[in-house]
């Protein structure tokens, strides 16, 4: 019987091409790969030309920035156009950048209670600049505010005179979930703790959570710089909550933190000499009144200085804010002998030739623990702080 070449002693095709399993399974990867490779190339063409069109669509839109009824800048797609320099914001006066101005404005999507906040308000977007243009940009505590270059709105318009999601963002209040109106100022209200804005009396106060050594470290430190004649925010407990009184009174004056000149940098010599002389002094008191009770937060977004929403001239320091990352918020200090402590060394060599003194004593540190109605261990108060102060 002739035998066939190509077959094997079973009938089945012979191998001739040396194709083997591990060969095989290699080209099906390689196909494999080919065909990914495919796919990617198109979609990230598909996705460039979504994002071109994105682009275009969002070049042809025209904002007005405006300080209560006055425009002093126009944004055309991503041309920022100034019109009234000295009276922009300082960080646009700095870099020009809206979108990055806008997102500084955005309340911290952190926050837990934030999250529900856009969920109630039914804010789809992530991105922080459409939040805020959603709320038209508008904060309590100064005067700028965004309009579309078509749109009749005024400040009267624009400007919250209610808080309807106020327990929603300070407490995840479920009572508040279904309510309806989009306008709130939680929408511009910065900072990584809950918080949140009420009107009381036609004034607003900031509302802060916190646990009882951070509320305790925000009304004593409020309270000692009050007694030591600092310039301070007024602090004051209601119920289980801290709140303080805005020190803008309804933006009659724009306050702007120190980022906005500087950024992160949180150089003593450079905040004090890009400062204007009659801020300089309060600006030592605060980082002196810092190092003097610990305060482990001070950045430049927590401290600034008021403006004149007229002429755009800085008018003074704002009052000292924010001191609840503090003193024994983290839990009694231990380094009670003040060794290789960081504030002491900042603070030394800042002052090393300046030389600002400023007096601080017992009984000062007795009366603002008496001013203060939470519990502490007040001799461990008094003695860390009497110990700082020696070592200053």
């Amino acid at each position: 019987m002739h035998k066939d070449p190509y077959l094997d002693e079973n009938g089945v095709m012979k191998n001739l091409l040396g194709i083997t399993e591990e060969k095989e399974k290699k080209a099906k990867e390689v196909e494999l790969a080919r065909f990914c490779k495919f796919f990617f190339h198109k979609m990230l063409r598909k996705n460039l030309m979504v994002s071109i069109m994105k682009r275009e669509v969002r070049e042809v839109q025209e904002y007005y920035l405006m300080s209560r009824d006055k425009m002093i800048a126009r944004v055309k797609g991503d041309v920022f156009l100034p019109k009234h320099k000295d009276k922009l914001p300082f960080y646009l006066q700095r870099t020009g950048d809206f979108v990055g101005w806008l997102e500084s404005r955005a309340i911290d999507k952190h926050r837990t209670n934030s999250r529900l906040l856009k969920k109630a308000l039914r804010l789809t977007t992530a991105a922080d600049s459409e939040i805020v243009i959603k709320n038209n940009a508008v904060s309590i505590t100064d005067t700028y505010w965004v309009k579309g270059k078509d749109s009749e709105l005024t400040y009267e318009d624009v400007r919250f005179k209610t808080n309807l999601f106020d327990k929603l963002a300070l407490y995840g209040d479920p009572d508040s979930f279904n309510l309806e109106g989009g306008r709130t100022p939680e929408l511009t209200n910065i900072g990584s703790f809950e918080k949140c804005w009420r009107i009381i009396d036609e004034e607003w106060y900031l509302y802060k959570a916190g646990s009882e050594l951070e509320l305790f470290s925000e009304l004593f430190i409020c309270n000692l710089g009050k007694i030591l004649g600092f310039n301070m925010a007024e602090y004051e407990m209601d119920g289980e909550y801290i709140r303080s009184k805005d020190f803008t009174n309804g933006a009659s004056v724009n306050f702007e933190a120190m980022w906005g000149l500087l950024g992160d940098d949180e150089d003593y010599e450079k905040n004090y000499n890009a400062l204007p002389r009659n801020c300089r002094e309060d600006y030592v008191k605060m980082i002196f009144l810092d190092t003097l009770c610990f305060n482990m937060d001070r950045h430049t977004k927590n401290y600034g200085i008021l403006r004149d929403f007229e002429s755009g001239d800085i008018l003074k320091f704002a009052p000292n804010f924010d001191n609840n990352v503090a003193l024994v918020s983290r839990g009694y200090p231990k380094n009670v002998e003040m060794k290789n402590d960081k504030l002491i060394e900042l603070w030394s060599e800042f002052n090393n030739g300046k030389n600002y003194h400023f007096e601080v004593y017992d009984e000062n540190v007795r009366d603002a623990m008496r001013m203060t109605p939470i519990d502490v261990d007040e001799k461990f108060i008094l003695a860390f702080i009497m110990n700082r102060y020696a070592v200053l």
